[in-house]
């Protein structure tokens, strides 16, 4: 019975071990790497990045923004817990 068991699982990571090789193998043709660049960042080769902008040079102006809001809200609260 173990020597069945034992069968199997080298079948098993002999499968493991041919999906890693092809899975690597197609990792490697279709990643837009730079020659000499070690690091592959594979979030570029996505669509959702395809049309985002950068945040604008204003961007500070909505955090601000929110954080004024919260404080007034915040302000608001408590005047109201006084009364």
């Amino acid at each position: 019975m173990g020597v069945i068991v034992n069968k199997e699982n080298e079948k098993d990571n002999e499968l493991t071990r041919r999906i890693d090789a092809d899975l690597r193998a197609k990792m490697s043709s279709t990643s837009k790497t730079e020659k000499g660049k070690k690091d592959v960042d594979l979030a570029e080769d996505t669509d959702y990045v395809k049309d985002l902008k950068k945040t604008g040079k204003y961007g500070w102006v909505w955090i601000l923004l929110v954080v004024f809001t919260l404080i007034l809200l915040i302000a608001l609260g408590m005047s109201f817990q006084n009364k």
